[in-house]
């Protein structure tokens, strides 16, 4: 990818097209599942802590280790799969089979860079900023959800969250985001490009790659989460 390289303007204009395309672009669903996740999450915990030695407390501690640790980074991975890896892995398959890749090849110029490099800096870039975004929406959800349908003080929610709060917790989420983003980003874009068999295999190259991301994205998060904790 770092061969045969034109102008370095270029690549940024290209690199900030799909920041838009891939960050801005999925704002929407990622803040609709993410206040979902939190307010579920909330009266989740609420509902498997009845016992009289339980106190309030523990809702908002729990919603911020399952939040940070694993549903904020691996869930959103799974949706960034589905809507930007599908997209990556057609807009190249649909460019493979018209032949728009050859005709860069003929130019002299590589399609690697040109077209995968600004993609996968892209998405490394971009995906961290969404996981942040999901995480604070889910525990503010479940904030919400504490105080209007568990009639839960406040406080005690917020106590929880600060209840022995671990900043490394989100510095392994950002570290499991980069990795994930590169994942989906190269998968998709290897699915895309290798199209060979028409227009009907652009269909397929979006659906193993969703495939293989989700199973990629799952096997990564067992091995850094053993690295890393």
């Amino acid at each position: 990818m770092f061969s045969n390289r034109v102008a370095w303007k270029t690549y940024f204009q290209q690199t900030i097209d799909e920041c838009i395309n891939i960050g801005i672009c999925s704002i929407t669903i990622v803040s609709i599942v993410s206040i979902f996740i939190g307010a579920v999450t909330c009266i989740q915990i609420s509902y498997n802590l009845k016992s009289p030695f339980a106190q309030d407390f523990l809702v908002g501690f729990g919603v911020r280790n399952m939040v940070i640790l694993e549903l904020a980074p691996t869930v959103m991975a799974i949706i960034f799969a589905g809507k930007v890896g599908s997209n990556i892995a057609s807009q190249l398959g649909s460019m493979r089979i018209t032949e728009q890749i050859d005709a860069l090849e003929v130019m002299g110029i590589n399609p690697t860079t040109y077209l995968v490099l600004p993609k996968i800096i892209a998405s490394i870039f971009m995906y961290p900023l969404l996981v942040i975004l999901s995480g604070s929406l889910a525990i503010y959800s479940g904030y919400l959800a504490a105080k209007f349908v568990l009639t839960m003080a406040a406080e005690d929610y917020i106590y929880g969250i600060r209840f022995m709060f671990e900043p490394y917790t989100i510095q392994f989420a950002i570290y499991k985001s980069i990795a994930f983003a590169f994942l989906v980003s190269s998968i998709a874009s290897y699915k895309g490009f290798y199209v060979f068999r028409g227009a009907v295999a652009v269909g397929q190259a979006s659906t193993e790659a969703v495939t293989n991301s989700c199973i990629a994205i799952l096997a990564a998060d067992y091995v850094l989460t053993q690295l890393l904790l």
